[in-house]
């Protein structure tokens, strides 16, 4: 398993994750990667429910997703996440999906974020920089 992501989430596909080609349907693996980058947040003391209660919402700019092979039924796999600043105000995540009986790489995805605050405003406060840098 790679050591230099900052964060490793645990999964199994679930029957009904499968399309009727009998492998997990495309736009399952967004959740997959949203599940992971929330319980990233969460191993750095962030809740992403509680920001958005405070006006800050952490949005998705930009998603490129790279399939390489599917997931099937069954398979149990990971997502390694890692985050850093993209610029002043957009923040990123790289992410690889891999089967776990292989370790084979089965999606590899970029996620471009920003911070956006009640007025609309992109950014990401210091505070919270600080907090997802440790």
């Amino acid at each position: 398993m790679p050591m230099s992501y900052s964060h490793i989430e645990e999964f199994k596909v679930r029957d009904y994750e499968c399309d009727l080609q009998g492998i997990v349907n495309n736009a399952v693996y967004q959740n997959y990667l949203e599940h992971a980058r929330h319980e990233f947040l969460l191993t750095k003391g962030i809740n992403f429910a509680e920001l958005a209660a405070q006006g800050l919402n952490l949005v998705v700019v930009r998603a490129e997703l790279d399939y390489k092979r599917p997931l099937v039924s069954g398979d149990a796999f990971y997502v390694s996440s890692t985050f850093s600043m993209k610029d002043r105000v957009r923040f990123q995540f790289q992410q690889v999906i891999h089967r776990r009986s292989d370790d084979l790489i089965c999606v590899k995805a970029l996620i471009i974020g920003t911070g956006m605050s009640a007025s609309g405003r992109p950014g990401v406060p210091k505070e919270l920089l600080d907090q997802l840098n440790q």
